[in-house]
Order: C-alpha cells, then structure tokens, then sequence
C-alpha cells in the first residue's frame, strides 16, 4: 500500500461539555487524520513539529502506538507544545480556543524524499505559516514535481482573517500544487467573502480543477471539469464534531488507496469514516471501525 504522508500540526486537545473537562488526546487536523489512516494499517509519517516537554511525549508515543512514523516531528527544545481547547454546545459542536505561539513554529530535521508513489495531505495554517513557508512550500512543490498526488485541506480558523493579506498568496500557491482541494463554505467565506457554491468553484478552478466543498450537515458537493455533483449527508446523533472534517478526509483518501476511483463511493467512505468519528468522544476512528476495515481490506472493493 502506498505511502501517505501529512504535513500539518499538533496540538494537545482538550474537550468540555458543560465547561467541565471530558478527554484529553492529541489532535491537530492533518494529525486526526493520518491517524485514523494509520490505525487502518495505511503506512504514514507525521511532518509536524511539538515541544519537548510531556505533551510532545504523549504526542510521540500517541503517533507510534498508532503505526505512524514519528520521525520527522520536530522537537525543539525551546519550544511548548500546543494546546486547544474545544467547548461543545448543546448540538456537541464545537467552538475553539487556541493556546498557540505560531512566530515559534519550527522545522529544521532532515524531511522525507517523496516520490510519485507517495499521497500528501495538507492543511490548516501550519500549510501557509510565514514563519516555515520556505519549508513546507519546498516540501509542497517537490512532492508536486514529483507526481505525488496532493489533497490540500483549507481549514481557514476565523482567528487568522487579519492575516489574510499576506497570508492569500500561500494559500493560493497551495491550490495550484495540489490535486484536490477540500475546503468548507465557511473557510470561502473567509477566504473571498462567497457564499455561492457555483462563485466558488469559479475562484478556485484556475487553480485547482478538483474542489470538493463541505456544509456540516447539509449536502457535500464535487466540483471537476465534467460538472459539479451532490451527495446528501446522513443525519446521524452526533457526540462531538471534533474531528469529522480530518476524518472525511482520511476516509477519502483510504478509498484512493483501496483503488476506488468512483467518486461517490469515495465520499461515502469519507462519509463514514466522519460520522464514526462524531459518535464518541475522541478524534480518530473508533475500533470497531478499524476492524471492520481491517476484515475487508481488499483493494478495489468498497465494502
């Protein structure tokens, strides 16, 4: 099976409802998702960067305990780990607070040569960081000229809009490179002020032809060169939202792996993969579904 490599950061998240601690895992977005990949038995590595302290212990060991390579985190020892803490409203969606020093932010070990083989996953702001650009654009690029095939996550925190100015052309280059774009509406709301799913595609195709676009709960859309298609979104009782766009995306790319090349039996292993994640508290797939992976992985068939 092909080699899936994320480019991302970490954190420590700790989760609340009713303002009272629940669980405390290590998590970041491509993080949850090359997890997921790798306790469904997919060969990973982690590009990331903790401190070292006991966070980024646990964030090590959480890596190995998962089959993920920890070989390319970085760990600074002047640097803290991040933390965020993720509050659950009475719908068990999430509101954000980060505890994060991003002018910190560093990646100075040898990184991996990526080959055409190899599947990149990238995202969120440690993607467009100014501070590490020249390293993850360097990265980026190589595995693009490579003939990698690259999934870029947009993941765009409100947090972060008043560095939009000098932060748009990075994510722009990101589009360009890589082969698949999924972005939600609300990160092309903050991105470019659309609300318009056909005005969005419109942006984004120039430079990247392949968009897939989220809602939550409300239907997911495909956008490529042959049209735009519709998948409904189940409705599910969720436990907590934490974690289900990292899992859609790790699901999609698990049906890429599988040789599925039909694109709606990708987004309904996206799909499931997102909604196993929001029935329990945690950011990764549960072990029931990782069985029930494990017990049919036969590449090409979509069970």
């Amino acid at each position: 099976m092909q080699r899936v490599i994320g480019i991302g950061e970490t954190v420590l998240d700790i989760l609340f409802k009713n303002d009272q601690p629940q669980k405390a895992v290590p998590g970041g977005s491509t993080f949850n998702s090359i997890v997921s990949l790798g306790r469904a038995g997919v060969p990973c590595a982690m590009i990331t960067q903790t401190g070292s302290d006991h966070i980024g212990d646990m964030i090590c060991e959480f890596l190995r305990k998962n089959g993920v390579s920890d070989e390319f985190v970085c760990r600074h020892p002047n640097t803290k780990s991040h933390i965020t803490l993720a509050f659950l409203n009475e719908h068990n969606d999430a509101q954000y607070e980060f505890y994060k020093d991003h002018k910190r932010d560093l990646l100075d070990i040898p990184l991996p040569q990526i080959t055409a083989d190899d599947i990149v996953l990238f995202g969120s702001f440690f993607a467009i960081n100014p501070v590490i650009r020249p390293v993850t654009r360097k990265l980026i690029t190589e595995a693009h000229e490579a003939g990698a095939w690259l999934y870029y996550d947009v993941n765009f925190r409100k947090n972060h809009i008043a560095e939009l100015p000098s932060i748009l052309p990075n994510i722009e280059e990101n589009m360009r490179l890589a082969s698949v774009v999924r972005g939600s509406m609300e990160d092309f709301d903050y991105l470019f002020g659309l609300q318009d799913t056909d005005a969005i595609y419109e942006r984004v195709r120039s430079l990247c032809s392949t968009l897939i676009l989220t809602d939550g709960a409300r239907s997911i859309r495909v956008y490529s060169p042959t049209g735009c298609e519709t998948y409904p979104v189940a409705q599910i009782e969720t436990v907590s939202t934490v974690g289900a766009g990292d899992n859609f995306n790790a699901g999609y790319i698990y049906a890429k792996l599988r040789g599925i090349d039909d694109q709606s039996a990708r987004i309904a292993m996206a799909q499931r993969w997102s909604q196993d994640v929001c029935q329990q508290i945690g950011n990764n797939i549960s072990d029931a579904l990782v069985e029930q992976l494990k017990s049919t992985q036969c590449l090409g068939t979509g069970d």
